[in-house]
């Protein structure tokens, strides 16, 4: 996935994304300026985002500050300008009780907000780093304009606030979320890789004016299609802008292709990739140790197979054991002339198509374009949605965003880099829900009635497809000595 999440706490983990992720990922210098920090590190300032800001006195693109970062972030979910509501109704003669009281967004809470971590794919980023300035402010605007429409989607789809009893109730937050922006240009190990965290701060309104908490879960589950959706509109915006076109290309064998943009080497792509080939590494000796780990008794501690669940929590291990040092950080430009001279060294790939990679990408998006014709049938689309989820999801139950996902990934892959109608991919999810899906929702809590928590299956069956039909199988040769070792399996059968 291109976009990651993870949850923000008030205390020592505000405290880390104070020091560093708002610096770039560096180390700022104790008692420095946040803005002068930035400054030094290279990196823009951080930028307010979200339709819940005019109810909090704040603007679109506005600075960060590190007063209303604390306040929002690090008092519990305090207003961003708490200290000024706090003083000026100390100054009018209340008391510090009903001051402190007023800055607060409802009750206090522990987990102050989430952290998503937005990225394009490889062969964008790489086109970011070596291309000229106006291919860099382009590659930019497509993924400031595509984090603004995922979240615009999280604001009216996604998010709810949970009240009463045991959170039974759940309202989407009418006047939309909070969110600081803050990007960096480099992965630890030095490469290039353009991304933004998002801040996304838990802190909503309801109707009746009342502040509530976010529910987490609720992001958390719709990861993916965010996910599926900034990938979509990342590429369709810089192959408009331009002239290229994306392709199906297997990044990491055994897994499902990805879409990147076409005529980019994939010897780039390894070359940005040594962490992730440490990651992998390390992934595989742990799964190793997962499956033939055993007990004081002997017996296997866990299942034969690596479950989805515990590989990610693998790879999280691994990604920490095999996590370097932070670089240095360094203005933009010298980065992007460092990663070009680098590259040219090191990736295998020769000068001339480093330097001129945008044009190698151009002449293979002209001969898809020319090849490959776009049609979107809604119809179709279904049933390939449908039945991707259906195989993919353990015993075929699944969610609409499973759907949702799916449909993004299935558009993506058929317009190969142009722009689709709004509202499509749920266009194709209402048609797979109505033509091929079952509901097999079992309510018994108002959750479970909301369209979100409906649990459905295919229409159809495994068991229903026809059999693939096998060969005979050989007659046994009467001249086949047996083998030596009597634990010896059986020749394997021909494939059916």
């Amino acid at each position: 996935m291109t976009v990651d999440i993870r949850v923000v706490r008030a205390g020592q983990m505000y405290r880390y994304y104070l020091r560093q992720t708002v610096v770039g990922d560096g180390r700022r210098p104790a008692r420095t300026p946040l803005r002068e920090a930035q400054e030094q590190a290279g990196v823009p300032v951080g930028r307010w985002m979200g339709r819940g800001l005019a109810v909090l006195g704040l603007a679109p693109g506005e600075e960060v500050t590190e007063q209303q970062l604390r306040n929002l972030f690090g008092e519990r979910g305090r207003h961003p300008y708490a200290d000024r509501i706090e003083a000026d109704l100390l100054a009018k003669g209340d008391s510090p009780k009903k001051a402190f009281k007023a800055g607060a967004l409802g009750r206090r809470v522990t987990v102050t907000g989430v952290d998503f971590v937005f990225r394009p794919q490889p062969t964008i980023y790489l086109l970011w780093a070596f291309g000229d300035e106006e291919t860099r402010r382009v590659i930019e605007a497509a993924h400031e304009y595509a984090i603004e429409r995922v979240l615009e989607w999280i604001e009216d789809e996604v998010a709810v606030i949970r009240y009463g009893k045991d959170g039974i109730y759940r309202v989407r937050p009418p006047g939309g979320l909070v969110a600081a922006r803050f990007r960096h240009y480099q992965a630890r190990s030095g490469r290039p890789l353009l991304h933004d965290h998002l801040l996304l701060s838990v802190k909503g309104q309801r109707l009746d004016g009342k502040w509530g908490s976010i529910h987490t879960t609720a992001l958390h589950e719709n990861t993916v299609a965010a996910s599926a959706l900034y990938n979509e509109l990342v590429a369709a915006e810089v192959c408009e802008a331009l002239g290229l076109a994306t392709e199906p290309r297997i990044v990491t064998p055994g897994r499902r292709p990805v879409m990147e943009i076409a005529g980019v080497p994939h010897e780039l792509i390894r070359w940005t990739s040594r962490r992730s080939d440490q990651i992998a590494a390390c992934l595989a000796e742990l799964e190793h140790e997962y499956v033939t780990a055993v007990d004081d008794d002997g017996e296997p501690r866990f299942l034969p197979v690596v479950s989805e669940r515990a590989r990610a929590k693998l790879n999280q291990v691994a990604a920490r054991k095999t996590r370097p040092p932070k670089q240095s950080a360094r203005p933009l430009a010298q980065l992007r002339a460092w990663w070009k001279a680098s590259a040219i060294l090191t990736s295998g790939v020769a000068a001339d198509v480093i330097t001129s990679l945008l044009e190698y990408a151009r002449a293979a998006a002209a001969a898809i374009r020319a090849r490959v014709a776009v049609v979107v049938d809604v119809a179709l689309a279904a049933v390939d949605v449908a039945a991707t989820v259906f195989v993919m999801n353990d015993g075929g139950r699944f969610h609409r965003r499973h759907l949702l996902a799916e449909a993004r990934r299935h558009l993506a892959y058929v317009l190969r880099g142009r722009r689709r109608d709004p509202g499509l991919d749920d266009q194709v999810v209402a048609a797979a829900i109505s033509t091929h899906c079952l509901d097999i929702s079992e309510p018994k809590t108002v959750r479970g009635l909301e369209a979100g928590y409906r649990l459905y299956t295919a229409r159809w069956n495994l068991a229903d497809l026809p059999a693939r039909r096998c060969p005979p199988a050989p007659a046994p040769d009467p001249d086949r000595q047996p083998p030596a070792d009597p634990g010896e399996p059986p020749a394997p059968r021909p494939p059916g």
